[in-house]
């Protein structure tokens, strides 16, 4: 059983520039996970023969709201045209803009039952647009502890938009290091999750370093979503508690069955 192992670029080798960072991981086997890309030199990643699995699927917009839904709409088109050129897997989406530290910009107290409504209108759009360009979405759960104020946050309400849209062009970007804080019972999620499953991410907690600096266990994991049949890409969205190379090893051996 061999999963598809991918590393988020942007938390490992601060020091180095982004391309370095890409090369590294592919020559190591993995592939790449990008956050903000108009940070980053794209003819340089194309450079580096790479395979970006993820990335950013956005700049600016809101899932539950109208200005923020066009805002979103046009964002995620613009970001779309960039994924093509890098040949990136998914554009990750959240249910809001998130700036500095992951605080979401707009920070909702609750989520009122039109906001429900809209936000699957506004994902059917941009399955609509994703239709056209080629391109599919992910939704990420993440965590209110970490995210205070994101609406559809956590794991239950991204299943339960991702299962209402319910199109090839919209995935779930299951982070189940979110859901460790947010809910537990990961095997669980998994198995619930498992029809819209774009990508698995991974952390330990407490910590969101590598496998095996916290409390998951994840050689129980990792042959848990073997014998639930995923063998689609996992991602490593970790800092590195020694070296990355370290994390690196330790993140494959967890997900080597």
């Amino acid at each position: 059983m061999a999963f598809q192992l991918a590393a988020c670029a942007e938390m490992l080798w601060q020091d180095r520039p982004i391309a370095w960072r890409a090369a590294r991981l592919h020559e190591m086997g993995f592939g790449v996970g990008l956050w903000n890309w108009p940070a980053w030199d794209l003819e340089a990643l194309e450079r580096t023969g790479a395979t970006f699995t993820i990335m950013n699927g956005y700049l600016h917009g809101r899932l539950a709201d109208t200005e923020g839904a066009d805002l979103l709409l046009a964002s995620a088109r613009e970001t779309a045209q960039v994924g093509k050129r890098l040949s990136v897997h998914r554009l990750n989406l959240h249910g809001t803009g998130l700036g500095d530290m992951g605080l979401p910009i707009q920070q909702s107290a609750h989520v009122a039952p039109g906001m429900w409504l809209r936000a699957r209108d506004t994902l059917h759009r941009i399955c609509d647009m994703a239709e056209e360009e080629g391109v599919t979405f992910t939704l990420e759960n993440l965590n209110l502890r970490e995210h205070p104020g994101c609406p559809f946050n956590s794991t239950a309400d991204v299943l339960s938009l991702v299962a209402a849209v319910d199109r090839p062009q919209l995935r779930i970007n299951l982070d189940l290091y979110h859901t460790q804080i947010g809910e537990g019972d990961v095997i669980r999620w998994a198995e619930a999750c498992l029809p819209w499953i774009g990508e698995i991410q991974v952390a330990d907690n407490p910590g969101r370093f590598e496998p095996g600096t916290g409390e998951m266990n994840w050689p129980v994991i990792a042959r848990a979503l073997a014998d639930m049949g995923y063998d689609g890409p996992v991602g490593l969205e970790a800092y590195a508690r020694d070296t990355p190379e370290a994390a690196l090893e330790a993140f494959r051996a967890a997900f080597t069955l």
